[in-house]
């Protein structure tokens, strides 16, 4: 699978990218034909607490999921959006085995 990391207007460091991509790489165990995934790292304006959003793409063959949740840390930010991510797989492999 292919994981593309993207930061806006930041630049993220070696061990959240590794932190990342150990994290997306694991959604492959629920759908195997995720081939392809975008995270886009942003920092919000605003300068409260939970100013550090994170979005994740995934692609499969003819669907596109997608996430967005917005957190303290991008660490807490990639676990909740990895796990709707997961959540949806889950509702898609069991919608494509109805068929």
């Amino acid at each position: 699978m292919e994981i593309a990391i993207n930061s806006v207007k930041f630049k993220t460091d070696v061990k959240l990218e590794k932190f990342i991509e150990s994290k997306v790489s694991k959604l492959i165990l629920v759908h195997d034909g995720i081939y392809k995934s975008e995270v886009t790292l942003k920092l919000d304006k605003d300068e409260q607490n939970e100013n550090k959003i994170t979005e994740i793409k995934i692609n499969l063959p003819g669907v596109e999921l997608f996430a967005k949740k917005r957190s303290k840390s991008f660490e807490e930010g990639t676990d909740l959006t990895i796990e709707a991510l997961r959540k949806q797989l889950v509702k898609h492999k069991n919608k494509t085995k109805e068929r």
